[in-house]
């Protein structure tokens, strides 16, 4: 059996990587639930991806758990780990740079998902952060509410110098771009604990194949061991 230390690190490895999946699982239906601002932030494809990247870290576990139960000289089960966490990185990069994408044209595609809004949600977010509109002239402005709550005043907002100004892209987008950045960084960092777990597996299979071979060897020489 390969040292205790070594199991006891691909153990721990092998924890974290359930954890992740875990993580990943819960919030991606927590973030699906009523909530205006990671409604808006979370397409429904982002939401997808995490739920079937940790989908893929818990069969993974799974598998991982079939592999060390098996017998000693038995390393079929740690080849078919390997690969499942090659699958897992292609997964993880796939689905953090989808959501990574989504930081590169900010102000136009949440325009978009802005005017897809109910008017009584473009109400609360112009309450919220006390803007009018999306974009300085557009059909976005929406009349009512504490802040924008006539034309008058709404018009009253417009500074020719500074189109952002009173407008609500700002800091939709500020929100967007911290959510996201955070989003797709942690979705990399799990990266990280992938590569520890095929790396410690690779060991597993190395420790096991030279056992078996010295066990081999042992039984050769009559069991009499090595001097």
């Amino acid at each position: 059996m390969p040292s205790k230390r070594l199991m006891g690190a691909f153990a721990f490895v092998d924890i974290c990587l359930l954890a992740a999946g875990v993580i990943l699982i819960v919030f991606s239906e927590l973030w699906r639930m009523p909530n205006l601002m990671l409604n808006f932030t979370f397409s429904n494809e982002m939401l997808t991806g995490g739920l079937v990247l940790g989908i893929f870290f818990l069969l993974t576990v799974v598998l991982s758990i079939g592999a060390v139960v098996q017998k000693n000289h038995v390393t079929t089960g740690f080849v078919l780990l390997n690969w499942m966490l090659i699958a897992d990185a292609i997964v993880d990069i796939v689905v953090g740079t989808m959501v990574w994408f989504f930081t590169l044209g900010e102000r136009a595609h949440y325009f978009g998902v802005y005017k897809s809004l109910t008017r009584d949600q473009r109400i609360e977010i112009q309450d919220m952060y006390s803007c009018c509109g999306y974009f300085t002239q557009n059909d976005t402005v929406e009349i009512g509410g504490t802040f924008c709550a006539n034309t008058t005043f709404v018009n009253s907002l417009v500074d020719p110098n500074n189109t952002d100004t009173f407008r609500c892209v700002a800091p939709l987008t500020k929100f967007t771009d911290f959510t996201l950045n955070n989003t797709f960084t942690t979705i990399y960092g799990f990266m990280a604990i992938v590569v520890a777990l095929f790396l410690a597996s690779m060991c597993v299979i190395k420790r096991r194949q030279e056992e078996e071979r010295f066990k081999k060897i042992d039984a050769k020489r009559g069991g009499r061991g090595f001097v």
